[in-house]
């Protein structure tokens, strides 16, 4: 999978451990500081077993960390704990703010949308709740989002349960929500998916997506040439 458009460049990175994901992460985050024609882009992939927490002195949800049965990352972005493995579709959009309106509550909305909308296109009826950042299906989560921002340059993401082992959740707090019930595209519907499959899904629709993020030229511009002045930023 690796197709461009002038707006979006979309990659499928198949499994990857976490800290190579992250290094390229940061590669392309510096490239796009640097120079503002450098295009946006979606990393798709899964990544083997792993845990991260946002930087929160908080870290409570990690329920101590000694009995994990997984690596700990501690990363730029924000939330408390949660778990990616194998059967998660991991996306990692490296999109520059600056040419898309400097919005990262629009952004976050934008990113759980795509996700309702992919979930809907397999018959899926999934929402966003009032002041959790995600996406739902009644009280079950099927998608967790943590996003860092560095100089308005996304990076992080969504994680989207498609199939296999949710039982590595048990060992932490998910996102810091007590009792949270996770559940996955394979449990809701008692069909079989790949990740790569939904993968190609997303891809489609991120496409036509990143238009509704687009702003004026003129705008992208002046937001370029003042990007030494803005505060770096960390969110969920």
């Amino acid at each position: 999978m690796n197709a461009a458009t002038v707006d979006l460049h979309v990659r499928w990175l198949g499994r990857i451990e976490f800290a190579r994901a992250l290094a390229l992460q940061q590669e392309i985050v510096l490239k796009k500081r640097d120079d503002c024609s450098v295009e946006d882009q979606l990393l798709l992939l899964e990544h083997e077993p792993v845990y991260t927490i946002g930087r929160t002195p908080d870290k409570s949800s990690l329920l101590g960390a000694a009995h994990l049965p997984y690596p700990v990352f501690s990363i730029n972005r924000g939330g408390q704990a949660t778990y990616h493995g194998p059967g998660q579709l991991m996306g990692y959009p490296i999109i520059d703010l600056r040419r898309r309106g400097q919005d990262l509550h629009r952004y976050l909305r934008w990113l759980e949308q795509l996700l309702i909308e992919l979930l809907a296109e397999y018959g899926i009826a999934a929402s966003r709740r009032e002041s959790l950042t995600g996406v739902w299906i009644d009280d079950r989560k099927i998608a967790s989002i943590g996003v860092g921002v560095r100089h308005w340059i996304t990076m992080h993401g969504f994680a989207l349960n498609v199939c296999g082992d949710l039982s590595p959740f048990q060992h932490i707090i998910p996102c810091g929500i007590n009792n949270v019930a996770m559940t996955s595209m394979e449990k809701e519907t008692g069909k079989t998916f790949s990740v790569v499959s939904v993968a190609r899904a997303v891809e489609k629709l991120a496409f036509d997506a990143i238009t509704s993020l687009r702003i004026p030229p003129a705008t992208t511009r002046r937001a370029c040439l003042a990007t030494n002045k803005m505060i770096p930023l960390e969110r969920n």
